[in-house]
Protein backbone atom coordinates (compact mmCIF):
# COMPACT_ATOMS: atom_id res chain seq x y z
CA UNK A 1 0.00 0.00 0.00
CA UNK A 2 1.48 3.84 -1.08
CA UNK A 3 1.65 6.05 1.61
CA UNK A 4 -1.44 8.21 2.38
CA UNK A 5 -1.99 11.19 4.88
CA UNK A 6 -5.89 11.83 5.83
CA UNK A 7 -6.45 15.38 6.26
CA UNK A 8 -9.51 16.19 8.38
CA UNK A 9 -10.28 19.88 8.14
CA UNK A 10 -13.13 22.20 9.03
CA UNK A 11 -13.82 25.43 11.09
CA UNK A 12 -13.69 25.73 14.55
CA UNK A 13 -15.57 23.91 17.22
CA UNK A 14 -17.19 21.69 14.83
CA UNK A 15 -15.54 18.71 16.50
CA UNK A 16 -12.70 17.86 13.92
CA UNK A 17 -10.45 16.25 17.34
CA UNK A 18 -13.08 13.81 17.87
CA UNK A 19 -12.88 12.45 14.64
CA UNK A 20 -9.90 12.39 14.07
CA UNK A 21 -9.66 10.37 17.20
CA UNK A 22 -12.28 7.95 16.24
CA UNK A 23 -10.36 7.80 12.55
CA UNK A 24 -7.03 7.43 14.01
CA UNK A 25 -8.25 4.63 16.68
CA UNK A 26 -10.11 2.60 13.72
CA UNK A 27 -6.55 2.62 11.33
CA UNK A 28 -3.89 2.58 14.25
CA UNK A 29 -2.09 5.13 13.13
CA UNK A 30 -1.11 8.77 14.71
CA UNK A 31 -2.36 12.54 14.51
CA UNK A 32 -0.37 15.45 13.43
CA UNK A 33 -2.28 18.86 14.87
CA UNK A 34 -2.43 21.41 12.21
CA UNK A 35 -3.60 23.96 14.59
CA UNK A 36 -1.52 27.24 14.74
CA UNK A 37 -2.55 28.22 18.16
CA UNK A 38 -2.67 24.65 20.13
CA UNK A 39 0.96 24.24 19.34
CA UNK A 40 1.13 26.50 22.36
CA UNK A 41 2.03 24.56 25.62
CA UNK A 42 0.30 27.86 27.34
CA UNK A 43 -2.82 28.05 25.77
CA UNK A 44 -4.59 25.19 26.67
CA UNK A 45 -8.18 26.26 27.63
CA UNK A 46 -8.25 28.94 24.76
CA UNK A 47 -7.23 26.83 22.28
CA UNK A 48 -10.06 23.92 23.21
CA UNK A 49 -6.99 21.47 23.73
CA UNK A 50 -8.34 18.13 23.86
CA UNK A 51 -8.35 16.26 27.51
CA UNK A 52 -5.52 14.21 28.17
CA UNK A 53 -7.51 11.56 28.37
CA UNK A 54 -8.46 12.20 24.86
CA UNK A 55 -4.81 12.64 23.58
CA UNK A 56 -3.94 9.22 25.42
CA UNK A 57 -5.97 7.73 22.71
CA UNK A 58 -3.99 8.06 19.77
CA UNK A 59 -1.00 9.83 19.78
CA UNK A 60 -0.50 13.22 19.08
CA UNK A 61 1.96 15.40 17.24
CA UNK A 62 2.26 19.54 17.57
CA UNK A 63 0.17 20.11 20.57
CA UNK A 64 2.13 21.85 23.28
CA UNK A 65 5.08 21.87 21.72
CA UNK A 66 6.04 25.36 21.56
CA UNK A 67 6.11 27.95 23.99
CA UNK A 68 4.33 31.87 22.98
CA UNK A 69 7.84 33.41 23.68
CA UNK A 70 9.26 31.14 20.54
CA UNK A 71 8.93 32.37 17.14
CA UNK A 72 7.15 29.84 14.87
CA UNK A 73 5.77 30.47 11.66
CA UNK A 74 4.11 27.80 8.47
CA UNK A 75 7.52 27.25 7.41
CA UNK A 76 9.21 26.13 10.35
CA UNK A 77 5.88 24.01 10.45
CA UNK A 78 6.36 22.53 7.52
CA UNK A 79 9.81 21.50 7.88
CA UNK A 80 9.33 19.84 11.09
CA UNK A 81 6.01 17.93 9.85
CA UNK A 82 7.75 16.67 6.76
CA UNK A 83 10.85 15.45 9.07
CA UNK A 84 8.55 13.75 11.14
CA UNK A 85 6.33 11.97 8.06
CA UNK A 86 9.33 10.50 7.05
CA UNK A 87 10.17 8.85 10.18
CA UNK A 88 6.56 8.10 10.67
CA UNK A 89 5.97 6.09 7.21
CA UNK A 90 8.65 3.82 8.47
CA UNK A 91 6.50 1.56 10.36
CA UNK A 92 2.78 3.01 8.78
CA UNK A 93 1.09 3.37 6.04
CA UNK A 94 -1.85 6.06 6.79
CA UNK A 95 -1.33 9.09 8.63
CA UNK A 96 -3.33 11.59 10.00
CA UNK A 97 -3.50 15.70 9.97
CA UNK A 98 -6.29 16.88 11.60
CA UNK A 99 -7.02 21.06 12.47
CA UNK A 100 -8.52 24.33 11.22
CA UNK A 101 -5.63 26.29 10.16
CA UNK A 102 -5.73 26.71 6.61
CA UNK A 103 -1.99 28.04 6.03
CA UNK A 104 -0.69 25.48 8.12
CA UNK A 105 -2.82 22.51 6.65
CA UNK A 106 -1.31 23.66 3.09
CA UNK A 107 2.28 23.74 3.37
CA UNK A 108 1.90 20.51 4.27
CA UNK A 109 -0.04 19.16 1.64
CA UNK A 110 1.22 21.71 -0.90
CA UNK A 111 4.50 23.35 0.72
CA UNK A 112 4.36 26.77 0.69
CA UNK A 113 6.93 29.10 -0.27
CA UNK A 114 10.89 29.30 1.49
CA UNK A 115 10.02 32.72 3.27
CA UNK A 116 12.60 33.88 5.46
CA UNK A 117 12.18 34.08 8.95
CA UNK A 118 11.86 37.27 10.64
CA UNK A 119 14.25 39.60 12.88
CA UNK A 120 12.55 39.65 16.07
CA UNK A 121 13.64 42.76 16.87
CA UNK A 122 12.22 43.98 13.10
CA UNK A 123 8.87 42.64 14.19
CA UNK A 124 8.75 44.43 17.50
CA UNK A 125 9.83 48.06 16.07
CA UNK A 126 7.11 47.69 13.29
CA UNK A 127 4.67 46.63 15.89
CA UNK A 128 5.35 49.72 17.76
CA UNK A 129 5.00 51.79 14.75
CA UNK A 130 1.17 50.23 14.35
CA UNK A 131 0.82 51.49 17.60
CA UNK A 132 2.34 54.75 17.41
CA UNK A 133 1.40 55.98 14.11
CA UNK A 134 -1.72 53.60 13.23
CA UNK A 135 -2.26 51.72 9.93
CA UNK A 136 -1.88 54.38 7.17
CA UNK A 137 1.90 54.62 7.99
CA UNK A 138 2.22 50.73 7.02
CA UNK A 139 0.54 51.38 4.06
CA UNK A 140 3.15 54.04 2.70
CA UNK A 141 6.08 51.74 3.61
CA UNK A 142 4.36 48.81 1.81
CA UNK A 143 3.99 50.64 -1.02
CA UNK A 144 7.36 51.89 -1.53
CA UNK A 145 8.94 48.27 -0.37
CA UNK A 146 6.39 46.26 -2.78
CA UNK A 147 4.03 47.86 -4.98
CA UNK A 148 2.95 44.61 -6.35
CA UNK A 149 1.84 43.29 -2.98
CA UNK A 150 0.53 46.77 -2.27
CA UNK A 151 -2.11 46.44 -5.06
CA UNK A 152 -3.43 42.93 -4.15
CA UNK A 153 -3.76 42.94 -0.09
CA UNK A 154 -6.26 43.76 2.03
CA UNK A 155 -4.86 47.24 2.79
CA UNK A 156 -7.38 46.55 6.09
CA UNK A 157 -5.47 43.69 7.47
CA UNK A 158 -2.58 45.52 9.38
CA UNK A 159 -1.05 41.19 9.92
CA UNK A 160 -0.56 40.69 6.33
CA UNK A 161 1.14 44.41 5.91
CA UNK A 162 3.41 43.74 8.86
CA UNK A 163 4.08 40.69 7.47
CA UNK A 164 4.70 41.40 4.00
CA UNK A 165 6.75 44.83 5.41
CA UNK A 166 9.24 42.24 7.57
CA UNK A 167 10.19 39.99 4.85
CA UNK A 168 11.21 42.92 2.54
CA UNK A 169 13.03 44.08 5.15
CA UNK A 170 15.13 41.33 6.23
CA UNK A 171 15.33 39.49 2.71
CA UNK A 172 15.98 43.14 0.81
CA UNK A 173 13.67 41.39 -1.74
CA UNK A 174 9.75 42.47 -1.77
CA UNK A 175 7.43 40.27 -0.35
CA UNK A 176 5.05 39.60 -3.45
CA UNK A 177 8.61 37.49 -5.16
CA UNK A 178 8.18 35.01 -2.88
CA UNK A 179 4.56 34.19 -3.78
CA UNK A 180 4.94 31.78 -6.45
CA UNK A 181 1.82 29.86 -5.32
CA UNK A 182 4.14 26.26 -6.56
CA UNK A 183 2.63 23.13 -5.19
CA UNK A 184 5.92 20.62 -4.08
CA UNK A 185 5.05 17.34 -5.01
CA UNK A 186 4.63 15.03 -2.52
CA UNK A 187 6.21 11.17 -2.15
CA UNK A 188 2.59 10.42 -0.04
CA UNK A 189 -1.06 10.40 -0.97
CA UNK A 190 -3.37 13.22 0.07
CA UNK A 191 -7.38 12.51 0.72
CA UNK A 192 -8.81 15.74 2.29
CA UNK A 193 -11.92 15.32 4.54
CA UNK A 194 -13.60 18.51 5.31
CA UNK A 195 -16.86 18.56 8.17
CA UNK A 196 -19.92 20.61 7.61
CA UNK A 197 -23.03 21.40 9.60
CA UNK A 198 -25.81 24.29 9.27
CA UNK A 199 -23.85 27.27 10.19
CA UNK A 200 -26.91 28.04 12.88
CA UNK A 201 -25.80 25.02 14.65
CA UNK A 202 -22.40 25.35 14.18
CA UNK A 203 -22.63 28.94 15.43
CA UNK A 204 -24.58 27.66 18.42
CA UNK A 205 -22.10 25.42 19.13
CA UNK A 206 -19.31 27.92 19.19
CA UNK A 207 -21.28 30.08 21.68
CA UNK A 208 -21.50 26.94 23.97
CA UNK A 209 -18.39 26.31 23.87
CA UNK A 210 -16.85 29.43 24.58
CA UNK A 211 -19.39 29.59 27.89
CA UNK A 212 -17.52 25.91 28.58
CA UNK A 213 -14.10 27.66 28.21
CA UNK A 214 -15.10 30.23 30.97
CA UNK A 215 -16.46 27.81 33.64
CA UNK A 216 -12.72 25.54 32.99
CA UNK A 217 -10.74 28.62 33.56
CA UNK A 218 -9.71 30.43 30.46
CA UNK A 219 -10.21 34.00 32.52
CA UNK A 220 -7.76 32.85 35.09
CA UNK A 221 -5.17 31.36 32.21
CA UNK A 222 -5.88 34.08 29.91
CA UNK A 223 -4.81 36.52 33.47
CA UNK A 224 -1.22 34.18 33.53
CA UNK A 225 -0.49 35.49 30.44
CA UNK A 226 -1.89 39.33 30.09
CA UNK A 227 2.11 40.20 31.10
CA UNK A 228 3.08 39.15 27.73
CA UNK A 229 0.12 40.48 25.77
CA UNK A 230 2.49 41.87 22.79
CA UNK A 231 3.22 38.45 21.90
CA UNK A 232 2.10 37.22 18.32
CA UNK A 233 0.33 33.70 19.68
CA UNK A 234 -1.65 35.97 22.30
CA UNK A 235 -3.40 37.93 19.27
CA UNK A 236 -5.59 35.40 19.46
CA UNK A 237 -9.42 35.22 19.99
CA UNK A 238 -10.28 34.31 23.56
CA UNK A 239 -7.16 35.93 24.92
CA UNK A 240 -7.22 40.07 23.26
CA UNK A 241 -10.68 39.78 24.47
CA UNK A 242 -9.63 39.43 28.03
CA UNK A 243 -6.79 41.18 27.87
CA UNK A 244 -9.14 44.31 27.24
CA UNK A 245 -11.39 43.27 30.08
CA UNK A 246 -7.98 43.62 32.15
CA UNK A 247 -7.40 46.59 31.41
CA UNK A 248 -11.04 48.12 32.31
CA UNK A 249 -11.57 48.74 28.72
CA UNK A 250 -14.68 46.55 28.21
CA UNK A 251 -17.24 44.36 30.97
CA UNK A 252 -16.56 40.57 31.54
CA UNK A 253 -19.84 40.01 29.85
CA UNK A 254 -18.75 42.50 27.00
CA UNK A 255 -15.63 40.26 26.52
CA UNK A 256 -17.22 36.95 26.73
CA UNK A 257 -19.97 38.25 24.08
CA UNK A 258 -16.76 39.53 21.70
CA UNK A 259 -15.29 36.26 22.65
CA UNK A 260 -18.25 34.21 20.85
CA UNK A 261 -18.72 37.04 17.97
CA UNK A 262 -15.21 36.68 16.59
CA UNK A 263 -15.20 32.92 16.96
CA UNK A 264 -18.02 33.15 14.67
CA UNK A 265 -16.08 35.25 12.73
CA UNK A 266 -12.84 33.47 12.24
CA UNK A 267 -15.43 29.91 11.37
CA UNK A 268 -16.83 31.96 8.56
CA UNK A 269 -13.19 32.90 7.46
CA UNK A 270 -11.97 29.46 7.70
CA UNK A 271 -14.98 28.14 6.07
CA UNK A 272 -14.47 30.51 2.84
CA UNK A 273 -11.03 29.32 2.84
CA UNK A 274 -11.81 25.80 2.80
CA UNK A 275 -14.34 26.17 0.05
CA UNK A 276 -12.31 27.26 -2.20
CA UNK A 277 -10.33 23.69 -2.26
CA UNK A 278 -11.69 21.47 -4.86
CA UNK A 279 -9.70 18.30 -2.96
CA UNK A 280 -11.62 18.80 0.08
CA UNK A 281 -15.01 16.00 0.25
CA UNK A 282 -17.42 17.09 2.68
CA UNK A 283 -19.17 15.14 5.08
CA UNK A 284 -21.02 15.79 8.61
CA UNK A 285 -19.39 15.46 11.87
CA UNK A 286 -21.82 12.60 12.79
CA UNK A 287 -21.49 10.51 10.12
CA UNK A 288 -18.13 8.98 11.32
CA UNK A 289 -18.74 5.39 10.10
CA UNK A 290 -19.28 7.01 6.44
CA UNK A 291 -15.61 9.31 6.67
CA UNK A 292 -14.41 5.79 7.70
CA UNK A 293 -16.14 3.77 4.46
CA UNK A 294 -14.95 6.67 2.30
CA UNK A 295 -11.07 6.70 3.61
CA UNK A 296 -10.71 3.02 3.60
CA UNK A 297 -12.63 2.70 -0.06
CA UNK A 298 -9.71 5.73 -1.78
CA UNK A 299 -7.08 4.28 -0.18
CA UNK A 300 -7.97 0.61 -1.44
CA UNK A 301 -8.87 1.91 -4.67
CA UNK A 302 -5.51 4.57 -4.75
CA UNK A 303 -7.95 7.29 -5.87
CA UNK A 304 -6.45 9.55 -3.41
CA UNK A 305 -3.77 12.53 -5.00
CA UNK A 306 -0.20 13.76 -4.29
CA UNK A 307 -0.78 16.56 -6.86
Amino acid sequence: MSKSLIVITGPTGIGKSRIAISVGKHFQTQIISADSRQIYREMKIGTAVPPDDQLREVKHHFIGTKSIHEYYNASMFEAEVMDLLEELYETRNILLLAGGSGLYLDAVTKGIDDIPSVDPEIRKTLKEKFDDEGIESLRRQLKILDPEYYGQVDLRNHKRILKAIEISIVSGRPYSSYLTRQSKKRNFNTLKIGLTIERDRLYDTINKRVDQMIRNGLIDEARLLFKYKGLNALNSVGYSELFDYFENKISLEEAINLIKRNSRRYAKRQISWFSRDKEITWFHPDNTEQIISFIEENIVNNKSTNE
